[in-house]
């Protein structure tokens, strides 16, 4: 093997490395009985679920707080912002397990543009 050859074999591994590291190409998938089994288990989607539900009603609490502290309204900002938290945390989860969404309408892709006024 000459130089270039050499050479050529380094610079395809470190290139390689990096890509992997980047997230680029998808890492070499692990061996066992899970390794086929693409989906995440029921504790880390409970976990995910539970996460998502907590952090929204944390930081709208933390933001009702704040403002209440701000503003010496009490307790108001902080109960108008617990419902809010609520909310989003459901609406995290929601979000989580819709359905795909909707195919865009052929107007609506980058590739077709929208008709002409008038027509």
């Amino acid at each position: 093997m000459n130089k270039n050859q050499g050479d050529r074999a380094a610079f395809e591994e470190r290139l390689r490395t990096a890509r992997q590291r980047q997230g680029l190409d998808p890492r070499p998938s692990a061996s066992g009985p899970d390794a086929t089994d693409s989906s995440p288990s029921a504790l880390a989607v409970g976990f995910k679920v539970s996460v998502e539900l907590v952090s929204a009603l944390v930081v709208a609490c933390a933001i009702g707080w704040g403002l209440d502290r701000l503003l010496g309204t009490k307790p108001w900002f902080l109960i108008g912002f617990v419902p809010l938290g609520g909310a989003a945390g459901v609406l995290n989860v929601w979000r989580m397990f819709a359905p795909g969404k909707p195919e865009p309408r052929p107007a609506d892709r980058a590739d077709h543009p929208p008709p002409p006024a008038g027509h």
